[in-house]
């Protein structure tokens, strides 16, 4: 199900998947995206990262539909 926290995400989501896609590290997509400095907290840093990447890709893949039907109306 789309919640509200995607619908306010979708340009994060976004940037998140064109670093994936131009192959950049994950600890400086964190630190520009989320402000976070993987260097002093690594695990937090790295969650925080790979959770909302897979949203985002779930997004892609599930997602959108939800987005769609809301326009057909």
């Amino acid at each position: 199900m789309l919640t509200s926290y995607d619908r306010e995400h979708m340009k994060l989501y976004l940037r998140l998947l064109d670093a994936a896609t131009d192959g950049a590290d994950w600890r400086e997509a964190v630190e520009i995206l989320f402000g976070l400095d993987p260097d002093r907290d690594p695990d937090r840093a790295r969650h925080v990262h790979d959770s909302h990447l897979a949203r985002a890709r779930w997004m892609t893949e599930h997602g959108y539909r939800q987005l769609v039907r809301e326009g057909r109306h």
